[in-house]
């Protein structure tokens, strides 16, 4: 067995969470992989994707400074450890929302770099 490279070792580890969170609250998740044309399955992919969203506003509420009206500056310290756990958990959410998909480390992979190319030639196009 080849060694598991850090992206497919993350989706491993959250696809054991999400067994290990089944095993104990029944119907946590659908069936998977989710069928996106459900009205269930959107209504519980949408309800997983705005939990996300929320724990990136958690992350945001350690940021003091981040008002443009404001004249003054907060100068205490931003706790990185703080918001980057916030930023995992929002981030758990969303590969929880691509497991759901049946999207594993190599279709991210090829789609992120697809989606890479494209900004990079609206970049040189001036889009």
């Amino acid at each position: 067995m080849s060694k598991m490279d850090k992206l497919d070792k993350m989706f491993l580890m959250r696809k054991e969470f999400m067994s290990a969170l089944s095993a104990h609250v029944p119907n946590a998740y659908p069936k998977l992989p989710i069928d996106l044309s459900s009205k269930q399955s959107q209504q519980h992919f949408r309800d997983l994707a705005l939990r996300g969203v929320e724990e990136v506003f958690e992350a945001l509420q350690h940021l003091k400074n981040t008002k443009p009206h404001r004249v003054t500056e907060i100068t205490e310290p931003v706790d990185v450890e703080a918001f980057k756990e916030e930023m995992v958990d929002a981030f758990n959410f969303f590969f929880t929302l691509l497991i759901l998909m049946d999207v594993d480390a190599d279709d991210l992979y090829k789609t992120f770099v697809m989606k890479d190319e494209i900004i990079h030639q609206r970049i040189k196009n001036r889009y």
